[in-house]
């Protein structure tokens, strides 16, 4: 298998000959190096690289050069490689420039000369962008792949949990691919077993449930202790962070999650307004550096695993577990989040799967290409959502019931939204009934003011309303508000069965639920702020309570 290009470009031997020595001491087992002192000659040289079947995972180009400055090269070679990670070698008198270029031509990072030591000012910049190129790169003609039919909620269901979990897949439509067809033929599928996942060691299953494609992936689904300081429930943003500090804090801990790191986050296509990254995330990256913060502390990850039931022993917490075995913990946080709300729309639950996707559904992106597509809600992750489908479909509508969305989403979003030409906002209006055969091909619109009624025709439709709880799970007598969301500290003196359970003489923690040694955090708690940054404080919170609790036990 070749190995992904690092792209170096300088004009000034001297500078070139010294980076070049560095990322060659430490890259060169996994990456080819390549290093030019000519941006033309390196233009040139892209097309041919393409035909060869060669991947750029990086380009590194100076800023002050002769033919061009760095940031136009940067621009050029994104026509060839869009997914390269591209970097600026820049002085300091030209950070300005630098800056401006992150939103100009996406560049991902800019480096200042002198970077010595590379140890510090080299290496962690340019190891941390490969690794983010490496999350989505999947080389040629390897990785697991998928058979099955486009318009399969099954299909999709495989297809969204494997993106979710960050696991490279080839995805083959049964109708179109003949790779597909000829898969199917040499391992003896009927069409009926669909869809098919194929492995690399040349094993296969069919018809799968995302619990065997996650267990033959290598995910863990079976705990390796019997008893844990705590168990963290849901591995949202709020869950990801009180795994990564109980981890660095020296606490035994077990994250469980039911399909996908990130949570609602986590299908995110873009986050803007996440402190620390300027030119933005998306929701799978957030999760994948999360993962790996929390795993390099130690912690112990289920998933795909889901928790049926919590029984309260003396001071200890029995988990009960889907497939049958049980888990100790002497402390619970629960964070599984929200979910999004079903929409009332007749027809909605015959194509879910099917061309209606609840959340962004990036993986049916491609689905999308030349189709007129709606998105229903006026929230953040509509606008993200919208942002990132409108570079597939002909044209995107955002259905909302209020007149627009100043009230609901961001002003960046709503600024970008009004930038692109192929998004529309259809304020006043609901979709009321939808339609089609095998899959989504129309939507009933009603507008609010006026009552008509249009027909439209529809390739897909992304839902993205309301917030429910995802509590219904929870057999335990806790307090929950009149809206399914988990009542936690102060709030709950108010209630007049909060003493039932609550035995003890001092009042619960201002995380802490009506069961003492159970904690709740990020959107699945009453009162919490439905932010990414407000999720992840409360997770790190979460833990400082849980020291607390475990001091007095």
């Amino acid at each position: 298998m070749k190995k992904p290009i690092i792209f170096l470009l300088d004009d000034d031997s001297a500078v070139l000959k010294s980076v070049e020595r560095d990322v060659r001491t430490e890259f060169r087992k996994n990456y080819r190096i390549i290093a030019t002192q000519s941006a033309k000659e390196a233009l040139n040289a892209l097309p041919e690289f393409k035909k060869k079947g060669e991947n750029v995972a990086l380009f590194l180009s100076d800023q002050r050069m002769p033919e061009m400055l760095g940031v136009e090269f940067l621009e050029k070679a994104k026509a060839f490689y869009p997914d390269a990670k591209r970097i600026l070698l820049t002085a300091y008198s030209d950070t300005d420039a630098a800056i401006k270029a992150i939103n100009e031509v996406q560049l991902d990072y800019y480096l200042l000369k002198p970077w010595d030591p590379p140890e510090e000012k080299l290496y962690p910049v340019l190891r941390d962008q490969l690794e983010d190129w490496q999350g989505s790169y999947i080389p040629e003609a390897s990785g697991m792949r998928i058979v099955g039919h486009q318009w399969s909620p099954k299909s999709h269901q495989i297809k969204d949990f494997l993106s979710g979990n960050l696991v490279p897949y080839i995805w083959m439509n049964i109708e179109t691919s003949e790779k597909g067809k000829e898969l199917l033929e040499l391992n003896g599928i009927e069409i009926k077993d669909l869809p098919a996942v194929f492995f690399d060691d040349g094993s296969f299953l069919t018809n799968p449930t995302t619990s065997e494609v996650g267990e033959k992936s290598g995910m863990s689904i079976k705990a390796k202790q019997a008893m844990y300081d705590v168990a963290v429930i849901g591995a949202g943003p709020a869950g990801l962070a009180a795994s990564v500090y109980g981890g660095s804090e020296g606490l035994n801990t077990l994250l469980i999650e039911k399909r996908a790191p990130g949570g609602q986050a986590g299908t995110s296509s873009r986050i803007e307004n996440y402190l620390g990254f300027p030119n933005g995330l998306s929701g799978a990256d957030l999760s994948r550096r999360a993962i790996t913060q929390a795993t390099r502390f130690g912690i112990e990850f289920l998933s795909p695993q889901e928790v049926v039931n919590i029984e309260i022993r003396d001071t200890y917490k029995i988990i009960s577990l889907q497939n049958g075995e049980v888990v100790n913990a002497k402390t619970i946080i629960i964070s599984t989040g929200v979910d999004y709300r079903k929409h009332p729309a007749k027809g909605i639950d015959e194509f879910t799967g099917a061309g209606i996707y609840y959340g962004a559904a990036t993986t049916e992106a491609a689905s999308c290409e030349n189709e007129d597509i709606y998105i229903v809600g006026g929230g953040n992750s509509a606008g993200q959502a919208a942002m990132y489908l409108s570079k597939f479909a002909r044209n995107v509508y955002i259905v909302v019931r209020k007149p627009d969305l100043s009230s609901s989403m961001s002003q960046y979003l709503i600024d970008q939204i009004n930038a692109i030409p192929t998004i529309t906002v259809l304020g006043n209006t609901e979709i009321t009934e939808v339609g089609g055969e095998k899959r989504l091909s129309e939507v009933v619109l009603v507008n609010g003011d006026t009552g008509k009624e249009e027909k439209k025709s529809a390739a897909a439709l992304f839902i993205f309303i309301g917030a429910k709880p995802m509590t219904d799970w929870l057999q335990l007598d806790i307090i929950k508000d009149n809206r399914g969301f988990l009542e936690t500290g102060p709030a709950l003196i108010r209630y007049k069965d909060f003493r039932k359970n609550w035995k003890l003489k001092r009042d619960p923690l201002l995380l802490e639920t009506c069961i003492p040694g159970v904690f709740a955090a990020g959107d699945v708690r009453s009162g919490a702020m439905n932010r990414v940054a407000s999720a992840v404080g409360e997770g790190s919170m979460a833990i400082k309570f849980v020291h607390e609790y475990l001091a007095e036990n």
